[in-house]
């Protein structure tokens, strides 16, 4: 029998270029090889194509490869754009369709809809750039103070892994923290900050024969006078991660409830990943990660391992799901 050929897709246009590079490294190195032809497919910044380090166009790419592994994250990888690439030309994929990508990236989307569903997310304020175009920072941030008390945390809108996240204890800090975060991305939310325990918990369809089953959560422990787990202290040795995490057993029934919530609300494929805080108020949903990272120390990784899940068996599981086309 003829090996399935995987195109591995990593890199894009983004901010998250570093982190897809590993992602994409990662499955390279652990697809089971007695079953899968991998094919290592980078795309650069500047949007070229590479096949196996050979600039290629992109239906060369297409006509190499049987099915899609979607390494990719941020903007085009997880956005819905290289979705509706692979949905042309008829390739299969992992991970999420392309609206169901689309919505996942806009966090104003996904958190009114998390409102409408009863799952309770923190308070925010969106921000555009044509809003910044007509009116001085000092004036946004000064409706921004008067619809949210101090302090509050500014990220984009559109993207992951923390890029831009910044936290604003004071009215001058909030005002260089939106002009910061204007320079990543062209809307911008601004929430109040939850205080408490930080989770995650990662969801993979199909796995033990559950249409959603949910992994274990973890608890992420912040680095010692780190207020806010940004995308420096999550890529860093700093912080710890605890799996299974310190919870009671009725807090980790409602984190893996709440991610299979958010996973079916958001209309997601495949897997996803959920981030949480546990607070004194009761537990906030922040966001929901449609192509979370799979490097080897990554977060859905560990907790398939706690699991007895090897890497291995989860890429062939998720390629399935895939081929299968569910």
């Amino acid at each position: 029998m003829s090996l399935i050929r995987v195109g591995v897709l990593r890199g894009g246009l983004g901010h998250e270029f570093e982190v897809s590079l590993k992602t994409g490294a990662s499955v390279l190195k652990n697809l089971p090889p007695e079953k899968y032809q991998a094919k290592d497919v980078l795309i650069t910044k500047d949007g070229i194509w590479h096949l196996e380090g050979l600039p290629v166009s992109m239906e060369k790419v297409m006509g190499n490869i049987d099915v899609a592994f979607n390494a990719l994250h941020g903007q085009f990888g997880e956005d819905g754009q290289v979705q509706n690439i692979l949905d042309s030309a008829q390739i299969p994929y992992t991970g999420s369709g392309q609206v169901a990508s689309s919505l996942g990236m806009n966090k104003e989307l996904t958190k009114n809809l998390f409102k409408l569903n009863g799952i309770k997310t923190p308070q925010g304020v969106y921000l555009d750039k044509e809003t910044i175009d007509s009116m001085e920072v000092e004036s946004i941030a000064y409706d921004v103070f008067r619809k949210i008390p101090p302090p509050w945390i500014i990220k984009p809108s559109n993207s992951g892994s923390s890029v831009g996240l910044f936290l604003a204890k004071t009215y001058d800090q909030l005002i260089k923290s939106i002009e910061a975060c204007f320079l990543v991305s062209d809307t911008v939310l601004v929430e109040e900050f939850i205080r408490g325990r930080e989770a995650t918990c990662g969801v993979v369809e199909g796995l033990r024969k559950q249409d959603h089953y949910p992994l274990l959560p973890i608890e992420i422990v912040k680095p010692a006078g780190a207020d806010v787990w940004d995308y420096e202290n999550k890529y860093s040795k700093d912080h710890e991660t605890i799996c299974p995490g310190r919870f009671k057993q009725e807090e980790k029934d409602i984190l893996q409830d709440l991610a299979i919530k958010a996973h079916k609300l958001l209309g997601l494929r495949h897997y996803s990943r959920s981030d949480f805080i546990l607070s004194p108020r009761g537990i906030y949903t922040l966001e929901t990660n449609t192509l979370p990272g799979l490097t080897e120390d990554s977060l859905v990784p560990k907790s398939l391992k706690a699991l007895g899940v090897s890497y291995s068996e989860f890429l062939d599981h998720v390629l399935s799901l895939a081929l299968s086309k569910k």
